[in-house]
C-alpha cells in the first residue's frame, strides 16, 4: 500500500490487520508513537493518511503544499467575513503564532488544552445558518487543520483507545526529531505516481488524478517522468509501470472483509471493474466506501459489527461454495479479533446501517 487511510482511525488498524497476520492494535501504536517510523498526516485530496516517513516527505511535497494558500485564504475570509477580525491575515498570523508557542510550551497538546493557552482558539465560525445542517466550529479545528497542512504541526497520540480520533498535537520537527527530508515537487510527484502505479495499475488518468487531487499538467508530467506504459483496460488507456504489462499469474482463491475507507477499495476513481453495480449500497452520498467483502479481486457484499460484538455478513451476488467458506472463516477471523472493542465505521453506508440495525 502507498498509505493508509485515516480519516477514520479504526481504518488503520483494520487495513493492516486484513494484510498483516498477527497484527495487533499495539503494533501500529508502536510505529506510530514510540518508534515514529509511521506519521499520520495530511495528503492526497486533503485527506488523513499513515505513512512511512519517506512517503510523508513526497506526499507532502507532490500534494499537500498545493493545499495551503487556497485553505489559508479561505480561513482569511471567513475570519473578516464573520466580524472576528477586519484584517483576518494579521488575526490570524498572531493566532498561528501563539498556538505553535503553546504546542512547545506543552510538548504534546490536545484542542481542548490549546484553547485554555491561547484565546484566539475559543472563537467559534458559524455554516450553514438556518438550514438543518447549520452550526458551530471552533477556531481552534481550523488554525490546527491549517498548521498540519503547512506541516508545521503533527497529530500525536488519541486522547482514548485507537478508535479515538481526537488526537494530541505537537511541532512536526520535535516529534520527529527532525525536518522531512527535502524533495522538489517534479521528483515527489514522479515517486509518488510510481508507488501508486506500483500498487494500483493499471490505472487510467482518471483514476490518478483523482486519487492524487493532481491537476492534469501535473499527472502528465509525472507519468512521463516514470516512463509509464499504456495499456487498454476495456477499451479506455490504463498505465503501468515500464516493463509490467504482461498478465499477471492469477492466485489462489482468497477472500478479505476490508474496512471502510480501506485504501484498496479506495484506489481508483472508476470502480466497475471490481465494484459492478453494488456503489449505491457500499458508498455513501460522498463517495465514501463503507465496510466491503472482497473475493478473488472484486467486491461481493459488505458487513459489520452490531452492538453485541458479532460480525455480521451480506453477500450481494453469486458465490461459489469455496468462495462462501472463506467468507465465513474470515467472518469468524474478524469477530474473535474485535476482542471485545466495538467499532462503527465514520462513514455509513446503506448496506451497514441496515445490517447493523
Amino acid at each position: 500500500m502507498v498509505a493508509l487511510h485515516s480519516s477514520d482511525p479504526v481504518t488503520v488498524h483494520l487495513s493492516a490487520a486484513a494484510r498483516v497476520a498477527g497484527f495487533v492494535p499495539s503494533n501500529l501504536e508502536a510505529a506510530l508513537y514510540e518508534r515514529k517510523t509511521l506519521v499520520r498526516m495530511l495528503g492526497m485530496r486533503r485527506t488523513l493518511f499513515v505513512v512511512p516517513l519517506d512517503v510523508a516527505a513526497i506526499m507532502d511535497e507532490a500534494c499537500t503544499k498545493a493545499l495551503v494558500e487556497t485553505q489559508r485564504r479561505r480561513l482569511i475570509g471567513l475570519i473578516e467575513a464573520q466580524g472576528i477580525a477586519k484584517d483576518g491575515a494579521r488575526w490570524l498570523a498572531r493566532a498561528e503564532a501563539a498556538t505553535l508557542e503553546a504546542v512547545r510550551a506543552r510538548g504534546e497538546a490536545a484542542a481542548v488544552e490549546l484553547t485554555k493557552d491561547v484565546p484566539q482558539l475559543r472563537k467559534k465560525l458559524l455554516f450553514g445558518e438556518g438550514t438543518t445542517w447549520g452550526g458551530e466550529v471552533g477556531l481552534s479545528t481550523r488554525v490546527l487543520f491549517l498548521l498540519a497542512t503547512e506541516g508545521r504541526i503533527v497529530r500525536t497520540r488519541p486522547r482514548g483507545t485507537w478508535v479515538s480520533g481526537q488526537y494530541r498535537w505537537a511541532e512536526l520537527e520535535t516529534w520527529l526529531g527532525a525536518r522531512l527530508p527535502a524533495v522538489s515537487r517534479r521528483e515527489a510527484s514522479a515517486d509518488l505516481l510510481r508507488r501508486w502505479l506500483w500498487t494500483f495499475g493499471p490505472g487510467t488518468l482518471t483514476d490518478i488524478r483523482w486519487w492524487t487531487g493532481w491537476t492534469a499538467a501535473q499527472t502528465k508530467t509525472a507519468l512521463a517522468d516514470v516512463d509509464a506504459e499504456g495499456v487498454d483496460v476495456g477499451g479506455a488507456t490504463g498505465y503501468v509501470l515500464p516493463g509490467d504489462a504482461d498478465p499477471a499469474e492469477r492466485p489462489d482463491p482468497w477472500v478479505r472483509l476490508l474496512p471502510g475507507l480501506d485504501p484498496t477499495t479506495m484506489g481508483w476513481k472508476e470502480r466497475d471493474w471490481y465494484l459492478g453495480a453494488l456503489a449505491d449500497q457500499l458508498f455513501d452520498r460522498n463517495g465514501n466506501a463503507g465496510p466491503t467483502v472482497w473475493a478473488n479481486g472484486r467486491v461481493i457484499g459488505g458487513w459489520t459489527q452490531t452492538a453485541d460484538g458479532r460480525v455480521l455478513v451480506r453477500l450481494l451476488g453469486a458465490a461459489d461454495r469455496t468462495t462462501r467458506t472463506l467468507v465465513e472463516r474470515e467472518r469468524r477471523d474478524l469477530e474473535g479479533w474485535f476482542a471485545g472493542t466495538r467499532v462503527v465505521p465514520r462513514f455509513r453506508t446503506p448496506l451497514e446501517k441496515t445490517l447493523a440495525g
